[in-house]
């Protein structure tokens, strides 16, 4: 079949007008109408029922049948549009998480149907959505950002005109790092969540296809990311307890940017180097330079124990 778009609809939720881009599809001879993805309250709250099931009961039979019905409202060409519909409608952090792990599914699996533009699209909606909703359930903005990363990883070769479209990541999530503290957590959760999900090899690729992404990324953006990480923490007010959560995400960050695997060696936990951070030559002026070792060591002093923990890294320059 082949996918037809409406681009953009205007609709009603809780007596506010939002934006929302509805997808016309026809698949198989099959359309799938406008209407039919715009969710009445009794659907909603079906959907909703069932979610709590699923990650509440302690029946495994109930777990089990509430999981083949929510596979039956999303097994179908306009499964994106129907999560969107959710994470815009409903109030259940449960809802919020399937639709997110849903759309995780729908880009990650092999064969996925949507195109460069429908990945973009999804990628753009879902960073405006976390920037809307900086006080979500830990679990549904942990969703979120896996999305954003996974999708970011599976399409790292996609390109429209000669331009890799999904490379400008960093760029995409500076809104986020220039708003309040909440929304700069925000955004240093999302790239250290992109940094481990290029760094971790998963069952959907081969290896050689994990190591070729991961290299890519590795020359493309890590370094960027990390002196990123280095400049947020050169601006934060350590005294201040607020910006605490802030400083832990960015040393995090820093660390998980330092533990990268930049010669592909963590999957073979025999070699005798295993464990040994090894850092490129090509980073080997940040280390040289005494204020990038000397920020580090002033919030190892500044900072409370449980945070000066996060500062301890063994980097080895190779």
């Amino acid at each position: 079949g082949e996918l037809i778009k409406l681009r953009v609809r205007d609709f009603e939720c809780a007596n506010q007008k939002r934006l929302l881009r509805i997808d016309k599809f026809e698949h198989k001879g099959q359309r799938v109408g406008l209407l039919s993805l715009l969710m009445d309250n009794q659907q909603l709250n079906q959907i909703e029922q069932l979610c709590q099931q699923l990650y509440e009961s302690a029946s495994s039979q109930v777990r089990v049948q509430a999981e083949k019905t929510l596979m039956g409202y999303f097994d179908s060409p306009s499964a994106p549009s129907q999560c969107q519909v959710i994470l815009e409608q409903s109030q259940s952090p449960y809802s919020l998480v399937l639709a997110a792990s849903t759309l995780t599914k729908l880009v990650t699996r092999s064969g996925s149907p949507l195109t460069t533009d429908d990945k973009k699209q999804l990628r753009d909606y879902t960073l405006h959505y976390l920037s809307n909703r900086v006080k979500l359930a830990s679990f549904v903005t942990q969703a979120l950002l896996q999305f954003v990363a996974r999708l970011t990883k599976h399409s790292w070769f996609d390109s429209e005109q000669e331009t890799f479209v999904f490379r400008d990541i960093v760029d995409q999530v500076g809104n986020l790092l220039r708003g309040s503290v909440d929304h700069c957590i925000i955004g240093v959760q999302l790239l250290h969540q992109l940094v481990l999900e290029m760094n971790q090899s998963d069952s959907m690729r081969s290896l050689s296809d994990h190591r070729k992404v991961a290299s890519s990324f590795r020359d493309e953006l890590l370094f960027d990311i990390f002196n990123l990480s280095c400049s947020l923490l050169r601006q934060v007010t350590v005294s201040d307890e607020s910006q605490h959560p802030l400083v832990m995400w960015l040393l995090k960050l820093s660390s998980s940017c330092l533990h990268f695997d930049f010669i592909g060696t963590l999957t073979d936990e025999s070699a005798d180097d295993f464990g040994v951070v090894q850092i490129p030559t090509t980073w080997r002026s940040v280390f040289l330079d005494f204020t990038t070792l000397q920020l580090f060591f002033d919030l190892y002093h500044n900072l409370p124990s449980n945070l000066a923990a996060l500062v301890c890294v063994r980097p080895s320059v190779c």
